[in-house]
C-alpha cells in the first residue's frame, strides 16, 4: 500500500515542527524513520494517522487523503504509546476489541495470537491483569501484538524496541520484518536503534529538525556507515 506526502507542514504556535514537501513510500517497503530527539518523527506518524491536523498539506493512503476518509483505518496496524492502550481491559478483553473491529473470528484471533507466543513469554495471556497494572515492557509487547494481529497492509510502529529486554528487542525485530516480507505490508518504523534499523530497512529516512535531510537506500545494512558518521558528527 503505497504512502504519498505532499506539502506536510506542521506547526506549534512559531516552531515548526515538520516540513516534508514531498516523499512517497512505495508499497511493501520497509523504511526506518531515524533521527535525533525533536527530530520530528513523531510528528510525521501523527499525521500519517491523522491524529494531529496538518499546517499545511495532506498524507495520502493508497491514494486517499488520510484527514478526510476513514477508509485507511480498514487496512493500517499502529502503535505510538500506551494511550493506543484500553487501561482497564485484560489483555485478553483488548485482543478481542481489536479482533472484533477488524473482522476477525475467534478462531483465527487465537491462531494469531499463538504465533506471538515466544513474545508473550507466558506474562501476559491468562494472569489476569489489567492492562494498566503491566509493566512498560510488557505494555509495550501488547500495543505491538495489537498492532500486528489485524495482518496489516500499512504498519506504523512509533520506538517499538522501547522498554524491552535484549531478547524481546531481536523478537520484535523479527516480527516486523516477517509481517514485511510475507504479507507484503508497508512498514514505518521510527527507532533509536539504528543497529536494528539497519538490520531490517529497506530504506531509512532521517530527520532533522522536521526536515528530511537523507533518504537511504539501504541494501543488507549499507545506510550504516552513513548513519553512524552523522550521529557521530551530533554528539
Amino acid at each position: 500500500m503505497e504512502l504519498e506526502i505532499n506539502n506536510l507542514k506542521k506547526q506549534f504556535g512559531d516552531k515548526v515542527a515538520l516540513d516534508i514537501p514531498q516523499l512517497t513510500i512505495e508499497s511493501g517497503q520497509l523504511v526506518g524513520l531515524v533521527g535525533n530527539n525533536g527530530a520530528g518523527k513523531t510528528t510525521l506518524l501523527r499525521l500519517m494517522l491523522d491524529l494531529i491536523q496538518a499546517t499545511n498539506g495532506y498524507v495520502l493512503s493508497d491514494g486517499q487523503n488520510v484527514a478526510t476518509t476513514d477508509l485507511w483505518k480498514q487496512y493500517t496496524g499502529s502503535f505510538i504509546d500506551s494511550h493506543f492502550l484500553v487501561d482497564f481491559y485484560t489483555p485478553e478483553e483488548y485482543f478481542t476489541l481489536i479482533a472484533r473491529l477488524y473482522g476477525i473470528s475467534d478462531a483465527d484471533l487465537n491462531e494469531r495470537l499463538a504465533s506471538y507466543e515466544q513474545l508473550m513469554h507466558d506474562e501476559i495471556l491468562g494472569t489476569r491483569k489489567y492492562l494498566r497494572d503491566f509493566s512498560q515492557g510488557n505494555r509495550q509487547k501488547i500495543g505491538i501484538i495489537g498492532a500486528m494481529l489485524v495482518q496489516p497492509k500499512v504498519l506504523l510502529l512509533d520506538e517499538p524496541f522501547n522498554y524491552l529486554d535484549p531478547s524481546s528487542q531481536i523478537v520484535v525485530s523479527r516480527l516486523i520484518h516477517q509481517i514485511n516480507r510475507e504479507h507484503g505490508t508497508t512498514v514505518i518504523i521510527s527507532s533509536h536503534n539504528l543497529s536494528f534499523v539497519a538490520d531490517i530497512s529497506t530504506r531509512i529516512l532521517l530527520l532533522e529538525k522536521g526536515v528530511l535531510i537523507k533518504d537511504l537506500p539501504n541494501n543488507e545494512g549499507s545506510a550504516i556507515a552513513e548513519l553512524n558518521e552523522y550521529f557521530n558528527a551530533e554528539a
